[in-house]
């Protein structure tokens, strides 16, 4: 969920402070399923199985095998506190979390070794790796709610996409800019049902799912699915399928 931006604070590259510091104020609450990243528990078993199953099939490997990611380098830009990057390290991938607050890193190193997971959290942007020579790094990488925050989301995609080797597969998950989306994330999860704090999004920078896929193209990458992301109100539960209208994600490879 960070880094991130707004309209009308100092940014630098892809980061900026106001957005960084709505998660940090809160960092320690990451791993509390019924703080205010509630939400995020409560949507990541579908989000978890639906990278596993994207990137074994892309890979060719059987999704249901002991550990899938096996032998996998892993990214997830924009880690928070972990929420995605354990789960991932128990399916087999060598993870990597990277996050601009350094607080949510401090939280995620340390719930990780709380765990006994072996993961890499580094305090820092995408574009900091790009700046290292740290290109074609990883098999895979992940940019989960956190494109509609950034400061500079085409810098963003392109340097996600220059962090991802040739024939890997770039996953994205974020909030379409409609109406639903205004209603459902904006005035029910924030002022209504208050999931998340006040102000964690802003409905302008929500980006459409052909602005997304655009946004990966002039990176260099090639889209090939996208599929919504919705809670079924009868069970509570989140899945994948159906409507793009407010959550969705975005699969796309780098040519070999």
């Amino acid at each position: 969920m960070s880094p991130a931006a707004g309209p009308h604070a100092a940014a630098s590259g892809t980061v900026d402070a106001r957005e960084i510091d709505n998660f940090t104020r809160i960092a320690e609450e990451w791993w509390d399923p019924a703080g205010p990243f509630a939400p995020l528990h409560a949507l990541n078993p579908a989000r978890i199985g639906y990278i596993r199953d994207t990137i074994c099939g892309h890979a060719g490997r059987d999704p249901l095998a002991d550990r899938p990611l096996s032998g996998l380098d892993i990214i997830d830009i924009g880690c928070g506190g972990g929420l995605v990057c354990e789960p991932l390290a128990r399916l087999g991938a060598r993870m990597t979390g990277l996050d601009a607050g350094a607080r949510n890193i401090a939280v995620a190193a340390a719930h990780a070794r709380d765990a006994g997971l072996d993961i890499r959290y580094r305090a820092e942007a995408a574009e900091d790796l790009v700046a290292a020579g740290e290109t074609a790094a990883f098999d895979a990488v992940l940019t989960l709610e956190i494109v509609e925050h950034v400061a500079d989301p085409a810098l963003f995609l392109d340097s996600a996409a220059r962090l991802l080797k040739p024939g890997g597969v770039l996953i994205a998950s974020t909030l379409n800019r409609t109406p639903a989306s205004f209603l459902g994330a904006i005035i029910g999860a924030e002022y209504l049902l208050r999931w998340v704090p006040r102000g964690t999004h802003d409905w302008r920078k929500f980006l459409k799912p052909s602005e997304l896929a655009r946004g990966l193209r002039d990176a260099g990458l090639r889209p090939f699915q996208a599929v919504g992301l919705n809670r079924d109100l009868a069970t509570g539960r989140w899945h994948t399928g159906g409507s793009l209208g407010i959550n969705y994600l975005i699969a796309a490879r780098k040519p070999a």
